[in-house]
């Protein structure tokens, strides 16, 4: 089930909610809160990516807050966020569709399976 509520930061935005663990936060209000100014070069270096991939991906945007938050990552955290950039770069991937076992009927009719036997 998804439903609408207000932003709990700004009251003006409607945010769309789809897990009721979520916490309403806009886009607007949830970039202002990560835009903090980072000081270690290296960490401000390893988050220094294209605002866009922080807007289209909400995991890239919690990475970032929880760095800011606790000031540390973990070394997953760190390689899923690398990944996510990777794939962010080149596109985010669209979800494949299951085959169906009447997709796999079909196939298999398509393509007879040859059996030799020990035998011949």
């Amino acid at each position: 089930m998804a439903y609408q509520q207000r932003c709990i930061v700004c009251k003006k935005n409607m945010v769309l909610i789809t897990y009721y663990k979520q916490r309403p936060v806009c886009l607007e209000c949830e970039m202002k809160d990560i835009s903090d100014e980072i000081t270690n070069k290296k960490w401000k270096k390893f988050f220094d990516i294209d605002p866009e991939l922080y807007k289209k991906s909400s995991f890239l945007r919690s990475i970032k807050r929880n760095y800011l938050r606790q000031g540390m990552l973990t070394v997953k955290q760190k390689e899923m966020f690398k990944k996510v950039v990777k794939e962010g770069a080149q596109g985010f991937p669209k979800k494949k569709k299951k085959e169906t076992k009447s997709d796999e009927n079909k196939n298999s009719k398509a393509q007879p399976e040859e059996t030799t036997s020990k035998f011949d």
